[in-house]
Parts: structure tokens; C-alpha cells; sequence
């Protein structure tokens, strides 16, 4: 076998391994509905632990189909669940854009929280309507610059008002 042979197995095999903590959580967050123990049998039927379980289920009630990432895995959702739901986009976009594996996303998110305690800044979301043409223009902007579109528009904005004298 060649070693492109074998590396394609491999990724192969890493999709099923990913798809199947979705279908896992899936099949226990439905199973909470009908069978009380669920969680039995799930041990019984697998090789994992009560704790990690529960996790592919919290992870699937936190992400319906709709708003799962196919190019990123259920740990780096795991990453972000805890999050407000606008966060959660911010970071699994920038995870996905970047290419970063489930660690880098943890690193990330640790010394961002970490640059916001040591400001002492209370943090403030705004909210702006802007065109599909604005919208894809910033992006664009945003990823030359190698930032997360947020925080683009937060140094544009803040680089405005200092011109303004503000």
C-alpha cells in the first residue's frame, strides 16, 4: 500500500470517528425522551465512559444540525458550547477559516479571555445591520489582515474615532 493509500484511509476514518460522537449524542439526547436508561445501555454497547457520553449529548442539544460545522470536529464545537451562541459562531468560524485543530482553538479562546481580564473592560456587544456587499467587503478585509471579522471591525472602528479625536 502506498503511503497516499494509507493517508486517505486515515482521513476517511477520521470522519467516521467525528461522525459518530454526532450520531452518539444525537442517539442519547433522543433517547432521553423515551428511554430512561439510555446511559446503561449507551456503556453497555461502547467502549466509553459515562463522561464522555454525556458530552457528545451536550455538545448535540448545544449544536442542532443547522448550526454544526462539518469541516470541524465535535471537540472543537465542545470548545465553544459553553459560550453565548454569538460567540460560539465568532470562534468556530475563525477555527474553520484558519484551519486550526480542536487545541489551537482551546489555546485561542483561553488567551483571548485572558487579554480581557487583564484590560479590566467590561465587554459590550453591539449589534449593526449592514449590506450583503459591506458584509463580504469586511470579511475580505478581515482575512487579509489574518483577524476574526469582529475584531476588524472593532480596530477599524477604534482607529476611526482616534482620527476623529475621540
Amino acid at each position: 500500500m502506498s503511503f497516499e493509500s494509507w493517508r486517505k484511509i486515515g482521513d476517511q476514518l477520521s470522519v467516521i470517528a467525528d461522525s459518530s460522537a454526532w450520531w452518539l449524542g444525537d442517539w442519547l439526547v433522543y433517547g432521553a425522551e423515551y428511554f430512561p436508561d439510555r446511559y446503561r445501555i449507551a456503556l453497555a454497547k461502547t467502549s466509553l465512559s459515562y463522561k464522555t457520553l454525556r458530552n457528545y449529548a451536550w455538545v448535540a442539544r448545544k449544536f442542532p444540525m443547522s448550526r454544526r460545522r462539518d469541516t470541524l470536529s465535535l471537540q472543537h464545537h465542545a470548545e465553544v458550547a459553553a459560550l453565548p451562541e454569538d460567540e460560539q459562531e465568532i470562534w468556530l468560524t475563525r477555527a474553520e477559516t484558519e484551519g486550526w485543530p480542536q487545541s489551537k482553538l482551546r489555546k485561542e479562546i483561553q488567551a483571548s479571555r485572558a487579554r480581557n481580564e487583564d484590560s479590566g473592560q467590561a465587554r459590550v456587544t453591539i449589534s449593526v445591520e449592514v449590506s450583503s456587499a459591506q458584509e463580504q467587503r469586511w470579511a475580505a478585509a478581515a482575512r487579509s489582515a489574518a483577524v476574526p471579522l469582529p475584531e476588524w471591525i472593532a480596530c477599524t472602528l477604534d482607529e476611526a474615532a482616534v482620527r476623529t479625536g475621540r
